[in-house]
C-alpha cells in the first residue's frame, strides 16, 4: 500500500494549524489521563489503520497496560477499566458514530456523572480531532508505521 498524497506537503499551513490544535487539546490534564483509551477507540471503530498504529505505539510509551490496550475493543466487558475511563470511552463511540437523532439525555448523563464540563468539553475536542485525523488518514491511505521515526513511535518498541 502507499499513500495516495503527501497532505503535509499539499498544504502545509493547513497541516500545521490542525496539528497545533491536537497539541493544544492533548496539554489538558483530562486528555492526559484519557487521551490514549480515546484516540485508540476511535481509531478501531473508524478502521484507522495508521492512526490505530500510531495511538497504540504513543500508549505503550506512555505506559499503559498491554492488556488493557487489548480490552479497549471489548471494554464494556472488561473489568479493567473504571467508570470515569468507561465514560469516555462511551463518549468517545457516540460522537464517533453519531446516532441518527444526536446523543441521547440518558448517555449525556452518564457521562456527566463521570466528568466535568470542563473535562467533557476537553475529551469532545480530541474526539473531533481523532475523528478528522481518521478520515484523513484512510482518505489519503496513510501507511501504518511509515512516521515512526518522525514522531517517535520506534521508542515504543513495535515493530
Amino acid at each position: 500500500m502507499s499513500q495516495r498524497i503527501d497532505y503535509i506537503q499539499a498544504t502545509p499551513a493547513l497541516f500545521k494549524t490542525y496539528l497545533d490544535a491536537n497539541n493544544a487539546v492533548k496539554q489538558h490534564p483530562a486528555i492526559q489521563q484519557l487521551g490514549d483509551l480515546i484516540t485508540i477507540r476511535a481509531s478501531q471503530l473508524n478502521g484507522c489503520g495508521f492512526c490505530l498504529d500510531m495511538h497504540v505505539k504513543e500508549a505503550r510509551i506512555h505506559g499503559e497496560r498491554e492488556l488493557r490496550v487489548h480490552h479497549i475493543a471489548i471494554w464494556r466487558e472488561s473489568a479493567l477499566f473504571s467508570a470515569r475511563e468507561r465514560a469516555a470511552l462511551l463518549w468517545t463511540e457516540v460522537l464517533t458514530r453519531l446516532p441518527e437523532h444526536g446523543v441521547d439525555d440518558a448517555t449525556y448523563a452518564i457521562v456527566r456523572e463521570q466528568l466535568s464540563e470542563e473535562e467533557l468539553s476537553a475529551i469532545t475536542f480530541l474526539i473531533a480531532i481523532i475523528n478528522g485525523w481518521n478520515r484523513i488518514s484512510i482518505g489519503f491511505k496513510a501507511v501504518p508505521g511509515s512516521a515512526d521515526a518522525a514522531y517517535g513511535l520506534d521508542k515504543a518498541g513495535l515493530v
